[in-house]
């Protein structure tokens, strides 16, 4: 079905493995285009409860294959071709997305793990705003989310020194969730993916909603929204099932519905 991605579901989790690890997972348009479709089909696959993303090989995503890039290229194009289509894509996903760093995450790859809900990062990654190294400004949404995440004066450092981020200082910026050890990465990936694949899914989607709706409602409009999100969660029956398990004193077994 792909052709620059590997895609396998298991136990309740979708796994998007970036798989161009002789060119360091960098994408090309047809990369750009399958990592839409694989989020699209996991968000519509009732089976699917969470999203991984990480990279075959040594690194997460290099970033754009410059073996693409030629002198007569409208770069705004691009964007508006191929990696905003993807970035919109895993915004509308209402499931939670984990960014798995396990090595280097560049430009358009760095942008790509800022999209997702949670980065989990080897001790090995990194990060690089590396656009500035060419000329051009961060793109795919890097901005938007890198501001929101470090504040403005840490993204425009990031942004214009172009400086590597190690995985420690990712953590104590706020870049990442959790920083694993090399030799128990796919493990540890895997339960952090497991236990969010046994959580209210629908209630995460709700989160999700709310937090992108802040920056364009007043307080007393999020405060509506809050009420409208509210009562499509009190419909669900993992909202039945919570409060079942609290009153029978056991832990709850939430079917995201």
């Amino acid at each position: 079905m792909f052709e620059t991605i590997r895609y396998e579901v298991k136990d309740a989790v979708a796994w998007l493995y970036l798989n161009r690890p002789d060119s360091l997972n960098a994408f090309v348009a047809k990369m750009n285009r399958e990592v839409k479709v694989a989020v699209k089909t996991a968000s519509n696959d009732e089976q699917v409860r969470c999203i991984v993303i990480t990279g075959e090989g040594r690194a997460f995503c290099s970033g754009q294959d410059l073996s693409e890039v030629d002198e007569q290229m409208d770069h705004g194009q691009v964007l508006r071709d191929h990696y905003g289509p993807m970035i919109k894509q895993i915004r509308l996903c209402d499931k939670p997305i984990v960014a798995a760093v396990n090595g280097v995450a560049a430009g358009a790859g760095f942008s790509l793990a800022l999209a997702c809900d949670f980065r989990v990062v080897s001790e090995r990654a990194s990060f690089l705003n590396a656009f500035i190294h060419v000329g051009l400004i961060p793109d795919s949404g890097n901005l938007y989310y890198l501001s929101q995440l470090v504040g403005q004066t840490k993204a425009v450092e990031l942004s214009i020194l172009g400086e590597k981020v190690s995985a420690t200082d990712a953590l104590h910026m706020g870049l990442a969730s959790k920083v694993y050890p090399f030799e128990s990465w796919e493990e540890d990936v895997a339960a952090f993916a497991g236990r969010l694949a046994t959580l209210p899914t629908k209630a995460i989607g709700l989160i999700k909603r709310s937090l992108m709706a802040i920056p364009q409602l007043s307080f007393e409009d999020y405060l509506e929204h809050e009420a409208q999100g509210q009562r499509i969660a009190g419909l669900t029956n993992d909202h039945r099932e919570g409060v079942t398990a609290f009153m029978e004193k056991r832990k709850p077994v939430f079917s995201g519905q």
